[in-house]
């Protein structure tokens, strides 16, 4: 086995802007993370000739030396048995892609699943030098996905996100009557883990240690009062949302709902069980949460978007009221 050598890495215009620590992360797989940061702090990485901190924003064209570093030699995971898949396109351009991501995909692998939608479409694009999630959706829930094909973009876009630049409107079904005025849940939630290590999201209150300030918007699309335009007698009296976060927590919609005591139709962590198996009785079989609208600017010309994901046809199928959606 050949000796580590020393790294001269330049910096190019799709790293410019990161930090110091994530473009070695990216450069040095198999080395551990506490590795990385003893040689940074120790001075043996330099920057142009110079030490700089783990933090530092990195400018195309600046020159890392690396000192020799041993890389593990655990096995990188096989990408042999991820299928190639293409998903239908919202947009596209040289910057990135936004991408209608079905029900039942995960965003990526892990956590018992062997591969999502960002391995698929990376086995589809062999070509593509950069394909990178944005942002995250749950694996039962449709609609729209951005992903980045410049690392540029996805730190302007993932800014966007954490700067709550960003317009996302969902659409759920959910059971009973919502009052058309309750229009704001401003409600902390709590991330917790089951016995079994199963990820777990909770209503706590305002003074909870650990709450995370969660606000989620509500309109009423559409009541469900006319047992006629059923397929499913178990969805009367149901109420169609227009849901926006302002807030992009885990499972927020789904929790703040639940909490609300209209639960999503279909949902298997936080929903009605007795109505999720007379639903699935009837043929209906997916959580009816939709990716709707999102509103963003433009990673590089900054001019504002809308990109919408059409209601997907098996939830159309389920609430005929949504056919024009």
């Amino acid at each position: 086995m050949n000796a580590p050598q020393v790294l001269h890495l330049t910096v190019d215009e799709d790293a410019a802007g990161q930090r110091l620590d994530n473009f070695l992360f990216r450069h040095l797989k198999g080395v551990p993370k506490t590795h990385v940061y003893r040689i940074v702090r120790s001075g043996e990485v330099r920057l142009n000739k110079g030490r700089v901190g783990a933090e530092h924003k990195l400018v195309a064209g600046d020159v890392v030396r690396v000192p020799p570093v041993r890389v593990s030699a655990e096995p990188q995971p096989s990408t042999a048995h991820v299928p190639a898949r293409e998903f239908p396109v919202l947009f596209e351009d040289d910057a990135f892609l936004a991408i209608h991501k079905p029900a039942g995909v995960a965003v990526h692998g892990g956590s018992g699943v062997s591969s999502g939608g960002i391995e698929q479409l990376r086995q589809a694009r062999p070509q593509a030098r950069c394909l990178e999630l944005v942002h995250r959706l749950d694996r039962e829930t449709s609609g729209v996905l951005l992903i980045a094909k410049k690392r540029s973009a996805l730190r302007q876009l993932q800014d966007q996100f954490r700067e709550r630049v960003t317009g996302k409107t969902y659409l759920a079904l959910v059971k009973g009557v919502w009052p058309v005025n309750r229009k704001v849940l401003d409600q902390p939630l709590h991330k917790y883990l089951l016995p079994d290590g199963e990820r777990r999201v909770k209503v706590v209150a305002a003074d909870h240690p650990d709450g995370m300030r969660s606000v989620t918007l509500v309109q009423v699309v559409a009541q469900v009062n006319d047992p006629a335009e059923l397929q499913v007698e178990d969805l009367l009296g149901c109420s169609l949302l227009a849901v926006t976060i302002k807030t992009g927590r885990t499972h927020q919609i789904r929790v703040h709902l639940s909490h609300a005591g209209h639960v999503i139709a279909g949902d298997d962590k936080y929903g009605d069980f007795e109505w999720n198996r007379a639903l699935v009785k009837a043929g209906h079989k997916r959580m009816f949460l939709h990716a709707w609208k999102l509103a963003l600017n433009h990673p590089v010309s900054q001019q504002a978007m809308e990109l919408q994901a059409a209601l997907p046809l098996e939830l159309r199928n389920m609430l005929p009221t949504a056919q024009s959606i």
